[in-house]
């Protein structure tokens, strides 16, 4: 898709049929990570490509990993010895590759230069760079300012006590759970802080157990104990479709008062955006979940408060609804929004706004009152792939024509996003 292509979206009058949900992005990057760190063949069952799970491949065949991509597998030969001194990483816009990457690669020879697009370059790293020079790890920020690029010395983690705030990003601690295991010593992690988004981290720790590592984790997760010279052994993953991706489709069907299914989704699953069923139940929307599939109805909408502290990647598509819901949505603790790809908090509300949404921007969050009626508009996603598809979401119920820039960003996470809202019907098209 052209960066210069603009996404137009008019209103639609009923969505109805069969979609599959995408493959987790989030289950993806830490399949891949794990693998690589497991000395054999590991496969990859239906894993997502997309920009951000490809900055992770390649980051990973810089250390030397052989991977092979076919259609709807990835074989992994990966080494628990790094032979490569990498160089420079290029994890394109990926905070999920660099946050994951900065610790593997310390165990790595020689230097690693972990860097990125524009947007990354904006995406804090402190906490992790003080976490890894408290275990050993000499790093640095290029810029002495903790943001990337980031340098990294290899040869190996030394371990020990290391305290590191939860409530910034979780991705840091999954980046040392990733590669601690393999310290010389044992290392013992305390969080700080309460931890914020903590199904992933639960999902990091169940990829770690799949490939045999042992993590003595607290049951608030705020403790770590890691053993150290462990062994990561190969497995298969068969990744599960994504909840945070088909979150926008399941909205776009409760906007619209439309009825479609969703297949690809396990309820039950480690992924915290499932919990996308439960708010829509919660504002009117019909739910029926079957075996691997999910069903919307979409109804009268009303308005719900929303604590965003384990699910901030629903807030852009939670405030899409909360347009069209009678009454008020109050979303809080997101503050964290602040620092994704775009200041969020900001891009949602200035860009839902410019439709005619009826939006107060808090420190953490908005009150939105969705009595306003949308209309078109000439949106700018700011380059971050979730508030595009809040926008085109909100778009389908808004009278005229909206057109967005740049819908490219999208490929960041749900490359399929526009074919499959066309296959149910929607009236969007790229120019």
């Amino acid at each position: 898709m052209n960066i210069m292509a603009t996404l137009i979206v008019q209103r639609t009058d009923q969505l109805c049929g069969t979609v599959e949900a995408p493959p987790s992005k989030s289950y993806t990057h830490r399949a891949v990570i794990a693998s690589s760190l497991a000395d054999g063949t590991s496969n990859i069952i239906n894993p997502l490509l997309s920009d951000d799970t490809l900055a992770t491949v390649d980051a990973c065949k810089k250390l030397g990993v052989k991977i092979e991509l076919r259609y709807a597998k990835w074989i992994i030969n990966g080494k628990s010895r790094f032979g490569n001194s990498p160089g420079i990483i290029e994890c394109r816009e990926s905070a999920s590759t660099i946050r994951f990457l900065m610790p593997v690669s310390a165990l790595a020879p020689g230097i690693s230069i972990l860097t990125g697009g524009p947007s990354l370059s904006g995406r804090p790293m402190g906490p992790l760079l003080q976490a890894l020079s408290q275990l050993g790890v000499k790093c640095y920020s290029t810029k002495e300012n903790s943001y990337p690029p980031i340098i990294v010395f290899g040869g190996g983690i030394t371990g020990g006590e290391v305290a590191m705030p939860g409530d910034i990003s979780s991705q840091f601690i999954s980046g040392l759970l990733f590669a601690c295991p393999l310290a010389k010593e044992e290392t013992r992690l305390r969080l700080t802080t309460q931890l914020e988004s903590r199904p992933y981290v639960q999902m990091t720790l169940k990829v770690l157990e799949k490939h045999g590592i042992t993590i003595n984790a607290s049951k608030d997760l705020q403790h770590y104990r890691i053993p150290p010279s462990q062994n990561y052994k190969p497995a298969d993953h068969v990744v599960p479709g994504d909840f945070s991706a088909a979150a926008f489709l399941m909205a776009a069907a409760a906007i619209t008062g439309s009825k479609i299914r969703i297949t690809n989704l396990c309820p039950n699953s480690t992924q915290g955006d499932e919990a996308i069923l439960g708010i829509l139940k919660s504002m009117g929307a019909g739910i029926e979940v079957k075996e691997k599939q999910v069903e919307v109805c979409g109804g009268s909408l009303r308005g719900v408060k929303l604590d965003a502290k384990d699910i901030p990647d629903l807030v852009p598509v939670c405030a899409a609804l909360a347009c069209y819901a009678e009454g008020k949505t109050k979303i809080f603790n997101a503050r964290r929004l602040r620092f994704k790809e775009s200041d969020r908090l900001a891009a949602i509300h200035t860009e839902l706004t410019k439709m005619g949404g009826n939006i107060v921007e808090r420190e953490d969050g908005f009150i939105i009152d969705g009595s306003s009626p949308l209309h078109g508009a000439e949106v700018d996603p700011h380059d971050d792939h979730r508030i595009a598809m809040a926008c085109a979401i909100a778009a389908l119920n808004a009278k005229g024509v909206t057109r967005i820039k740049n819908p490219r960003c999208i490929n960041k996470s749900y490359p399929n996003f526009i074919r499959d809202l066309k296959t149910l019907g929607g009236k969007v098209n790229v120019q």
